[in-house]
């Protein structure tokens, strides 16, 4: 169900952070829903329990997931928290190309960056 790419320039944990926003962006995991321990994911993706402890520690550090003590770690309701968010990753994504054409970066280059990113290679 977790993706990650180990030839990927981009740290395991984040990777996992953002398979977990991933999944549940697309609805494949529900608020309230129990994520896998941190030794169970570890030992099922074959990684560093520590690795997967910095992704939930980030994850739960933005309000993704809410740890309860004794019982595990479930993915929270954002509800309009989520919807917010999104809309200033949107907002800022908009105001970073705009003035990246302003400031002469062609379409095609704002492109080239963009799937660099997507596909986990660095910006220049």
């Amino acid at each position: 169900m977790l993706l990650l790419d180990h030839k990927s320039r981009l740290p395991i944990y984040t990777q996992l952070y953002q398979e977990i926003l991933r999944l549940s962006a697309l609805g494949a995991m529900v608020p309230g829903e129990q994520l896998p321990s941190v030794r169970a994911l570890a030992q099922e993706l074959g990684v560093n329990p520590n690795t997967v402890q910095k992704a939930y520690q980030l994850l739960e550090h933005d309000g993704y997931i809410c740890s309860v003590p004794g019982k595990g770690s479930f993915l929270c309701d954002m509800g309009d928290e989520a919807a917010k968010k999104k809309r200033e990753a949107e907002q800022a994504l908009e105001h970073a190309i705009r003035s990246a054409l302003e400031n002469a970066v062609s379409p095609d280059e704002i492109r080239a960056l963009v799937e660099r990113i997507l596909t986990g290679g660095e910006a220049t």
